[in-house]
């Protein structure tokens, strides 16, 4: 579905629940129904959660309403990344709940804002985004990271992506991950992660090592080395266990290793 195909179906969706739950009539007409389309919806999110004493929500919005403006990709990664949970994640049913609900897509998208600031040399007003991101959602994504399309962050608590990481398209990734780097060079020292790769709960992968498309990392592993594509790794340190049983694992959501 393209941009205004999904917000109509945020609109309803509010709607919908502003008739069966009162109460929550003023929180979804701020949020949603006094917007007029995705963008303008994000931004207030964004705003309303990263605002603070020295620097307001009003401020926030004008910063993330400029990078929507000036990077016609934000909004195409955000569409895509907002499309990824009703696909993939089975406890949600609505793309509004990842709007208005979830950390990890929120977080993402905060990110993708402060990244934008990184590329224009706004290296202050990035690392305060960061810092206000780390603080909110308990998502530390350095603003240098590039992270394509469709990147979907199930629960997303105590995410950690270095500076120099990259993530590729259609990505999953679960709680407690971190891509992170090894040794104190200048140079690239995080992980290359593939399209299409699902990184399970707690799992560790750090220094520059690429993770091939397709490819399964278990719950709870330690990976020091890379991994080739469409192939399975469990354990401390990681070993391979086999093979996916899809081309995309991140797709599919499936975390079983056997």
């Amino acid at each position: 579905m393209n941009s205004n195909e999904v917000w109509q179906h945020i609109i309803d969706e509010v709607r919908g629940h502003r008739s069966s739950e009162p109460l929550l009539a003023s929180f979804y007409h701020a949020a949603v129904l006094n917007h007029s389309g995705l963008d303008q919806a994000l931004a207030y999110q964004l705003a309303i959660r990263l605002d603070s004493e020295t620097v307001p929500a009003m401020l926030i919005r004008d910063v993330c309403n400029e990078a929507f403006a000036a990077d016609k990709d934000i909004m195409q990664a955000v569409l895509a990344d907002l499309s990824s949970y009703p696909e993939r994640d089975a406890a949600c049913k609505e793309y509004s709940m990842p709007l208005l609900y979830f950390k990890g897509f929120q977080a993402v998208q905060a990110y993708r804002v402060s990244h934008w600031l990184w590329q224009q040399g706004r290296v202050p007003l990035a690392l305060y985004f960061q810092n206000c991101i780390a603080t909110v959602f308990d998502v530390d994504i350095h603003p240098a990271a590039t992270i394509g399309f469709g990147l979907m962050l199930d629960h997303a608590t105590g995410l950690v992506i270095g500076e120099t990481a990259v993530v590729g398209n259609n990505v999953s990734i679960l709680h407690e991950v971190t891509l992170g780097g090894s040794g104190c060079s200048q140079g690239a020292r995080h992980p290359v992660v593939g399209d299409g790769v699902l990184i399970s709960a707690g799992a560790k992968v750090l220094g520059g090592v690429t993770i091939g498309e397709g490819a399964k990392i278990a719950a709870g592993s330690v990976v020091l080395s890379s991994v080739a594509e469409h192939t399975t790794v469990a354990g401390v340190p990681a070993k391979v266990v086999g093979i996916p049983r899809t081309a995309q694992p991140a797709l599919s959501m499936n975390h079983d290793i056997s």
